[in-house]
């Protein structure tokens, strides 16, 4: 059994989908960031360096862009709506202690990736171990916070597996959480989701779907799948072997937990350690233009068990040197 967490895709893996964008579009992306920058906090405001990292990931205007069907102001009114949201919810802060309970279960596990280099997220309902509160919501997004930081560069999106093995009525998250959770996904985390996948749907959990679908719009709606063959989607070596594959990964809280906050440099607070404000060091090698001989160090949690990443990531942007794969238990 491995107690270790992937945090880079199978070696040799190609990043998919890469953007390309006409003069044109880099025309209205560059006037979305003029807009999000004259809303941006003043600069003696706590949050505000928080927001501008946000605005300053290479993704967040294409993404909105893209949202918006390249309508300039849709696009403004959609990314205001996330500045908002974003200030009040300010998820990059969000305490791993606050949150840390909902994981005792297993619950959701961040691990492994599928064949384009996204982070995978298993969601399984029935092993809800907490009462319908605001921290649910705190602890999804504090792990679609973790899946960000877990993409390898060039890679703007995640995959969610909700398994309903064992999921009964009494655990599965009512309609009205579920909305909640669509809304966060869609209208905060614009073009976020890759692949949406749902295994073992009993049919008394048919109606659960028939109740969101009015939450769905359609472009979620179009990337759901029901009981794929995921060895398709997912490599074997990273997908979980309740599902078929060969990573026979056992859930323990305190390793697992401690793992994830100590490789994405959570600090106590929710702020992060010294070098890690942009995110995990940097596992996937310099860029071939600063091209380095000594290959980067793999990040391992002071637990018994390892950080486990893989090599090779290949994305048209760059070409990473090859970090080690560090032992699994």
């Amino acid at each position: 059994m491995i107690k270790a967490v992937f945090t880079a895709p199978e070696q040799g893996t190609v990043v998919q989908p890469i953007y390309q964008y006409s003069d044109e579009q880099q025309t209205h992306i560059k006037a979305l960031r003029e807009y999000a920058d004259a809303l941006l906090l003043d600069p003696s405001d706590p949050y505000h360096k928080w927001e501008l990292r946000w605005l300053n990931k290479p993704d967040t205007m294409p993404r909105y862009m893209r949202a918006a069907k390249w309508k300039l102001p849709d696009a403004k009114r959609r990314i205001e709506g996330t500045i908002k949201w974003r200030r009040e919810f300010q998820p990059e802060l969000i305490r791993p202690d606050d949150v840390k309970i909902e994981a005792g279960t297993g619950k959701i596990i961040l691990n492994g990736f599928d064949k384009d280099g996204r982070p995978i997220i298993y969601m399984r309902p029935g092993r809800e171990n907490t009462e319908t509160s605001p921290r649910q919501l705190r602890h999804l997004v504090w792990w679609l916070e973790r899946a960000k930081d877990l993409m390898p560069p060039g890679q703007e999106s995640l995959v969610i597996i909700v398994d309903y093995k064992s999921t009964t009525l009494r655990t599965n998250p009512s309609i009205s959480v579920a909305s909640k959770v669509l809304t966060i996904l869609q209208q905060h985390y614009v073009e976020t989701l890759g692949r949406a996948i749902v295994t073992n749907l009993p049919m008394l959990l048919n109606f659960f779907y028939k109740g969101i679908s009015p939450f769905l719009d359609p472009v979620t709606r179009d990337k759901m799948r029901f009981n794929p063959d995921l060895l398709e989607l997912i490599p074997k070596s990273q997908l979980d072997s309740e599902f078929g594959g060969d990573f026979d990964f056992e859930f323990d809280h305190e390793i697992y937990w401690k793992q994830i906050v100590d490789f994405c440099g959570i600090a106590e607070d929710g702020t992060r350690l010294e070098g890690y404000f942009d995110g995990p060091k940097n596992i996937y090698g310099e860029l071939p233009s600063q091209h380095s001989d000594t290959a980067p160090p793999t990040s391992t949690s002071s637990t018994t068990a390892s950080v486990t990443s893989a090599s090779e990531i290949v994305s048209p942007e760059m070409t990473p040197a090859a970090p080690e794969l560090t032992e699994a238990l």
